[in-house]
């Protein structure tokens, strides 16, 4: 299946030029690169022999397969040199899509077979990159009759392989909803890093608001257009639906949270669907809405600008945070740390701060602090607190990290090449998607020692001032309650702004309820000896946007 920027390839395809050039995707492929060519102005003058007044596709395709078995012995420079170029160009277009193997496969409980499966899936993608790459290589040999002197591997095949099968629960453990449970279900990912992708937009705007509705019974997802991935969040189990173009995201889900199985007898706690046309939703809620049903269905529509990793992300943060605070938790939007120093001592910190507030880079900076043994990243964006044992603790709900690359250290990038997503590198606000892989320890309990705003937005030349501990539980409610945040280009807003706790995601939407909790929690802090403050990372500050939290790093260090 192949929609404009997406390429969705069976599992079951036959790896052979043949194959590949017969095949429905090859030639709707090269029909969307011919037609780009027109508009260009620049169609190669040899291929004009395949049309008249429209393309003979089948002895266009007869003619690039002929192509692939011989050289060309009788054709003119001129001829010889574009035909050339439209071969390389036509690679380029290839390697420019997001490209997907969809392998449909029995789950088993069993182990051994579970590890075959993914062998032949991972053995299928490498012939399949193989077969495409020396697909290219032959055309251009025979074409030009010369040996490039530097062969480069690049990526040509699949960027991301989905295995997949139907839901396998017991039929009395499912929901009422058939929908839910005839589109496939994928249960393992493999990615070829690093897989880049682009997509169309790259900001959130909004708020998602919530609805009281009966909605579940209203979906509808028509055709074969559709996939769902079920996601631990935190200790949530979530079933997150997504339409064929939007697989880029449902590629970075599989990078930042556990995967369930098609067989897990637990109902889902919430479900979450990318890609719904918007005659479905509602043209009032063309930024996302969640539905108070059942259960919580955050609802992405269809649209150009919604094509972003943070709609999924957040949506799906959302739901988790709105469920916590009904649980009588507290969600907090925010990192934590559990940070040991070389000699000896330790600490467990928590951020809390919106978007760019400077949460990730003052950690990435205290890390590579001498003094510093090592930094384990237990939360990146979100978690919830609880109060166990008379102590607040914390728990996580990602296993990996969805990183803005702007501010970090340009090393940063390549450190972590090699098992990574980038979305939209080119561009402001370019992200990285990097996996940590420790489920069990995120959804262990870890006791919080520092409770800190991050404030990226005061400037401040003393040390003494980088982190100000408060005094009283009033004290601290006003600046978490406040919010305040200097916009760094992560969503539409601009200059200092102000969110609710730094959470738009679900504390907002239930804020009478949020700030008996946060009352709380807070004072539960003070009780149990948590340093309770606010640093200042200067992120947003000119000038100090990579020095800000590295002095702010300095000062956590000092303060442990």
């Amino acid at each position: 299946m192949i929609f404009l920027d997406t390429i969705v390839i069976n599992g079951t395809f036959v790896n052979s030029y043949n194959q590949i050039i017969s095949s429905p995707y090859f030639k709707r492929f090269m029909k969307e690169y011919l037609e780009k060519l027109e508009k260009k102005g620049n169609f190669p003058k040899i291929l004009k022999t395949f049309k008249k007044k429209t393309y003979r596709y089948q002895e266009l395709l007869s003619f690039i397969y002929t192509l692939t078995l011989k050289p060309i012995e009788d054709m003119d420079e001129v001829s010889r040199i574009e035909l050339y170029d439209f071969v390389e160009g036509f690679y380029d277009f290839w390697r420019e899509k997001h490209r997907f193997i969809v392998k449909r496969e029995r789950f088993s409980k069993d182990i051994n077979e579970r590890n075959g499966i993914l062998k032949s899936a991972i053995y299928l993608g490498d012939e399949f990159e193989n077969t495409v790459r020396n697909l290219y290589r032959d055309l251009e040999f025979n074409i030009s009759l010369k040996t490039q002197k530097v062969f480069r591997q690049l990526p040509s095949g699949a960027q991301v392989i989905f295995i997949t099968d139907k839901m396998r629960a017991p039929v009395k453990k499912r929901m009422n909803y058939e929908w839910m449970y005839t589109v496939p279900f994928i249960w393992n990912s493999i990615i070829e890093p690093p897989a880049i992708f682009h997509t169309k937009s790259n900001k959130r705007t909004g708020v998602f608001p919530v609805v009281k509705s009966k909605f579940l019974d209203k979906v509808d997802l028509e055709g074969a257009g559709w996939y769902a991935i079920p996601i631990h969040v935190g200790k949530l189990l979530l079933y997150v639906y997504f339409n064929y173009k939007y697989l880029a995201h449902a590629a970075g889900l599989a990078n930042l949270f556990d995967i369930g199985d098609p067989s897990d007898p637990q109902k889902p706690d919430g479900i979450v669907i990318f890609g719904l046309p918007i005659d479905q939703v509602g043209k009032e809620y063309k930024d996302g809405v969640i539905y108070e049903d059942e259960i919580y269905t955050g609802v992405i529509p269809d649209l150009d600008e919604n094509d972003y990793f943070g709609y999924a992300k957040k949506m799906i943060l959302t739901v988790h945070n709105l469920i916590m605070i009904d649980r009588g938790k507290l969600p907090i939007h925010g990192s934590l740390a559990s940070i040991k120093l070389k000699n000896g001592k330790s600490a467990n910190a928590m951020f809390v701060g919106d978007s760019g507030a400077g949460k990730s880079e003052t950690l990435y900076a205290l890390g590579n602090l001498d003094e510093v043994e090592s930094v384990n990243i237990l939360i990146d964006d979100m978690g919830s607190l609880s109060i166990e044992n008379d102590k607040v603790v914390a728990y996580g709900t990602e296993v990996g990290a969805f990183v803005r690359l702007d501010d970090l250290p340009p090393g940063y990038a390549y450190s972590t090449l090699d098992r990574s997503i980038f979305m939209n590198p080119d561009q402001t606000n370019a992200r990285v998607i990097v996996p940590f892989d420790n489920y069990e320890e995120i959804i262990t309990p870890i006791k919080i020692d520092f409770f800190l705003y991050a404030n990226n937005y005061t400037a401040v030349d003393s040390d003494d001032e980088r982190i100000l501990f408060f005094k009283d539980v009033k004290s601290a409610l006003e600046v978490f309650s406040a919010g305040a945040r200097m916009a760094k280009g992560t969503t539409s807003e601009k200059g200092l702004s102000f969110s609710y706790f730094a959470n738009p995601f679900g504390a907002v939407q239930r804020k009478s309820v949020h700030e008996k909790l946060a009352e709380k929690y807070v004072e539960k802090m003070f009780e149990s000896g948590v340093k309770v403050g606010e640093i200042r990372t200067m992120l947003g500050v000119s000038g100090y946007e990579k020095e800000g939290t590295v002095m702010a790093a300095h000062a956590l260090l000092e303060s442990i």
